[in-house]
């Protein structure tokens, strides 16, 4: 997410009422999850297992629950609970906005573009040209849809990131500050749901193909020309490569890369990264042509072990 100026450090921490370390007048352009932080992006850590990994991110400011020695170059923010003041500034920069109507007076719907009856358009919603949006489907606010893209109905774009943090009273949410931005030329079938950002966007990439009841997690970024069949879900922050083929019922871990023109079959789990130009099947998921050859073999051990037994 970024600012819509760039701010200073003393800025920022007058918000939260917190010290940092760093010039006063330190540059703070936006804030972001470590896996898409750049260069001006405030990134949170708040365990000392990945102080390490936030402080050599791209990231310029830590919000962080420790003073630590600071590279330079960079600024900390000091925090009893960064996970709090990330959300006091996903609050402070992109509150919630109450609808005022079923398609929002900021939202933009282009050129012979039908909408049909039931669909809600929320604020800053962007529509391209010749899309069909069918029935009941529901796009929250800074969704962005390009051109000759059709939603089936039930869908919904946008929801919030299924992130939360354990504390003693119960779970603590994070508030998602994202959006979710769909290129032209993206059919979405019925009843599918793509959650946006936590601070950065869920993007689906031109010319890909979801079937109906297909989950899309925070954070994942779909390639081009991707296949998705029904029933497949997908983790938050996963980027499946160009050209790949998702047959039904898959279901994806998080964080994890598929490549280019990856097949993977029906029913398998995706538990960590695949490389490109293969077809993958089962749980865990290997190469195709292998995994049939464990199960095969698999299937022989009753027989082995009755002849073992019988002394034959």
């Amino acid at each position: 997410m970024k600012f819509p100026k760039v701010y200073t450090l003393h800025q920022i921490a007058g918000i939260l009422d917190c010290r940092y370390v760093g010039s006063e007048d330190f540059p703070v352009r936006g804030m972001n999850e470590i896996h898409v932080v750049e260069p001006g992006d405030i990134v949170f850590v708040d365990h000392p297992k990945y102080y390490d990994k936030a402080l050599q991110s791209a990231a310029t400011v830590i919000l962080i629950n420790k003073e630590v020695a600071c590279p330079e170059g960079k600024a900390l923010l000091i925090s009893d609970d960064p996970f709090r003041d990330f959300n006091r500034l996903t609050h402070h920069f992109n509150p919630f906005r109450k609808a005022v109507a079923t398609i929002a007076p900021t939202a933009t719907v282009g050129k012979d573009t039908i909408i049909q009856p039931g669909v809600f358009v929320g604020n800053d919603v962007v529509i391209g040209d010749h899309c069909l949006i069918h029935p009941n489907v529901i796009i929250y606010d800074n969704t962005v849809i390009g051109n000759n893209v059709t939603i089936h109905a039930g869908t919904v774009l946008g929801a919030d990131a299924f992130y939360y943090k354990n504390r003693p009273e119960g779970f603590d949410k994070l508030l998602s500050g994202g959006k979710v931005v769909i290129e032209d030329n993206v059919d979405l079938g019925a009843l599918c749901t793509i959650d946006r950002g936590v601070t950065g966007s869920t993007l689906i990439r031109e010319g890909s193909k979801i079937d109906n009841q297909v989950h899309i997690g925070h954070d994942t970024v779909i390639g081009r020309k991707c296949l998705i069949a029904s029933q497949t879900g997908i983790a938050g922050c996963v980027v499946i490569e160009d050209e790949v083929t998702i047959w039904g019922q898959v279901g994806m871990a998080s964080g994890i890369t598929i490549g280019t023109k990856a097949v993977i079959l029906a029913q398998s789990g995706i538990s960590k990264s695949l490389e490109g130009h293969t077809t993958y099947f089962g749980y865990p998921a290997e190469e195709a042509r292998k995994k049939y050859r464990e199960l095969a073999s698999i299937r022989k051990i009753p027989d082995i072990i009755t002849r073992l037994k019988s002394g034959s």
